[in-house]
């Protein structure tokens, strides 16, 4: 059985009693940094500083031969617009096609260079953007092996996954549109403005009327805009892990029959990304329509001038087309302004959540003079030295939160090959005791030493080669049972894996299933039985061939017949090795050299089987306990 107690720290509740996945927001919250977010995503791209430069000069250049089009264009309307005046007052030949033609070939040409450049921005702006995402799914991936076991207890899988999957997707998918239309926009504007004013500029000061009033529109969106986008991400992350956690365990909740409680607290997340997403997406979405009514605003009144100024001769017909065409587009790049802002609410939000991830508190580094272990037959140095296996705990004091000690002043020693049994009632602290030695937490005060040396001071990754671990929670992925089996060790042989699967009792059941060896787990690991999961688990400790061993409850799950034959295997590795066995069943651990019995995070008592019956204390109560029901019954 689990320890809730004292084996992890509480995870916090959410509103149907279920965990909570990530922090809840109230409504109406801001992205804690918005600019310093931005900032730093900024710096995050500067690695492709002179990619970008190049999209940036490849966008100016396609804008600037597309703005060009409109004056030319408006050349050419001119010419014909005099050549059938000329024709009707009978002073001239008519219209110069050939004139008019070269206008329109050159016109074509120009559209042609612009679409080039265009086409090449997009190629790179494309290639950025999708190894800014790779980078940045690497460092995530990175990060989650980097983290420390503490994070994991507070934080569901759901809650990292949002990061890996949505919030990079929405900024790759953002950063390849966003940041060349802003260039492209802030081009548009000054190349449109330019030749506006070249045509006429009491027009031009008409038109940019509406500049002010779209300033005023954007910013009302943006204010608005800004809180619902960063709740839609964070919402986004409560229902994937939400539903990550549910339907992982799927079985389980139609067997408590808690598919309504279930389906209730996923409405409740849902019912609020919902909100968040539909308030973001109508103010993102109102942003057209209203700057489309203004720019229209803006074009009747240039329309209106443009008439009086042509009939007075103060512009011609093709300048007046060309002014109207501009005006039009004057227009587009305020609208696309103005929806990047609302886009770049979304990404800041999805990179504020992917830095915040990146800048939490890494498991602390191993020392420069960390210790390595030394397997090979050299002989040992100061940093590098064989161990034997004795274990020694010397005053370990813990607690998973600084104001909540719950292991006080635990101290044991234990000799190289001994069999060590921790037993104890449930939240005792028995887990939490396998989880020191193995570092995934470093004690508060006191040490735990092995072979004399403070397991501090060796690489984490050194010292968790010497120890062998079987869980009653197994874990096997989605591939063959081959390679949940080399899982242990990654350069085994065919025969050591098949040595392995005898000697754990896995190689008959295995010889039984489609494939065999080659068979692939699913997902859950659901297409073989709880009993034959357990043994898997137990042949990868086998072909690993640990110094220590640690075995939690790890026959809780298979059946007497099996376990028999699992404990004479269990003999035969044990031998020669420190073992420290965590189990409920206390009639499975009578032949360990010395049990250690904890209660609420002491050692109550110590002593072999035997002894601690004589004895009638705490250990005699918890053993005969189990067998008073027995024969009750």
């Amino acid at each position: 059985m689990s320890e809730p107690k004292t084996s992890a720290p509480p995870k916090r509740r959410g509103p149907m009693g279920g965990p909570m996945h990530g922090p809840m927001h109230m409504p109406g919250e801001k992205p804690k940094d918005f600019s310093g977010t931005l900032k730093k995503l900024l710096q995050y791209l500067g690695k492709y500083k002179f990619r970008i430069f190049l999209v940036l000069v490849f966008a100016v250049a396609s804008t600037v031969f597309m703005i060009l089009g409109p004056k030319i264009l408006g050349n050419a309307t001119t010419e014909i617009f005099n050549g059938l005046l000329k024709k009707v007052s009978g002073t001239g030949q008519g219209i110069d096609f050939a004139h008019v033609g070269q206008t329109l070939l050159f016109l074509l040409t120009i559209y042609i260079i612009s679409a080039a450049f265009n086409y090449l921005q997009g190629w790179m702006m494309t290639g950025v953007t999708m190894e800014t995402a790779y980078r940045m799914r690497r460092e995530i991936a990175q990060k989650i092996q980097c983290l420390p076991f503490s994070y994991y207890d507070t934080t569901t899988n759901g809650e990292v996954l949002s990061r890996l999957t949505n919030d990079v997707d929405t900024i790759s998918q953002s950063l390849n549109q966003s940041l060349t239309q802003i260039i492209t926009s802030a081009a548009q504007l000054v190349g449109i403005l330019v030749m506006m004013f070249s045509i006429n500029w009491q027009m031009s000061l008409a038109a940019l009327c509406i500049v002010p009033l779209s300033a005023v529109v954007i910013l009302l969106v943006v204010k608005h805009s800004q809180k619902y986008f960063k709740q839609q991400q964070d919402y986004l992350g409560h229902v994937n892990g939400h539903i990550e956690e549910m339907y992982g365990s799927h079985v389980v909740v139609r067997a408590f029959n808690g598919e309504a409680r279930n389906e209730a607290a996923f409405s409740e997340y849902n019912e609020k990304l919902y909100h968040s997403a539909w308030k973001s997406q109508f103010l993102s979405g109102l942003m057209q329509p209203v700057m489309m009514l203004i720019g229209n605003i803006g074009f009747v009144v240039t329309c209106i001038l443009g008439a009086w100024f042509a009939v007075h001769g103060a512009i011609t017909v093709g300048d007046i087309q060309a002014f109207t065409q501009y005006v039009r587009q004057f227009t587009q790049p305020i609208q696309q302004v103005a929806n990047i802002s609302n886009v770049l609410q979304s990404t800041t939000a999805a990179a504020e959540r992917v830095f915040a991830f990146l800048s939490e508190a890494e498991e602390p580094a191993d020392s420069e003079n960390a210790m390595t272990i030394n397997c090979t037959d050299k002989p040992d140095t100061e940093l590098n030295i064989h161990v034997a296996g004795s274990v020694q705990f010397a005053h370990v004091h813990f607690g998973y939160t600084p104001e909540k000690t719950i292991i006080h002043d635990f101290c044991a020693v234990v000799q190289p090959g001994q069999r060590v049994a921790i037993v104890g009632p449930t939240g005792a602290g028995k887990t939490t005791m396998v989880k020191l030695l193995m570092r995934f937490y470093d004690v508060s005060e006191g040490a735990i030493l092995v072979d004399g040396y403070d397991i501090r001071s060796f690489q984490r990754n050194e010292l968790r080669r010497l120890f062998g671990m079987v869980l009653q929670d197994t874990w096997l992925y989605n591939a063959s049972i081959r390679d949940n089996i080399r899982y242990g060790r990654q350069d085994a042989t065919e025969e050591q894996i098949l040595e392995a699967a005898r000697s754990a009792q896995v190689d008959h059941f295995v010889r039984t299933l489609p494939g065999g060896y080659e068979m692939l787990l699913n997902e859950e690991a659901t297409n073989v039985s709880q009993g034959q999961k357990q043994l898997l688990t137990i042949a990868r400790a086998f072909l690993a061939d640990p110094q220590i061993l640690i075995l939690d409850e790890a026959t809780s799950s298979v059946d007497t017949r099996t376990e028999i034959l699992i404990q004479k295997a269990m003999d035969n590795l044990l031998k020669g090795r420190t073992s420290f066995i965590i189990a409920h069943r206390l009639s499975t651990i009578r032949d360990a050299d010395l049990i250690l019995v904890m209660d609420h995070g002491d050692i109550v008592e110590q002593g072999t089987h035997e002894a601690l019956l004589a004895k009638g204390g705490f250990y005699a109560n918890l053993y005969n306990s189990q067998f008073v029901g027995r024969a009750e019954a």
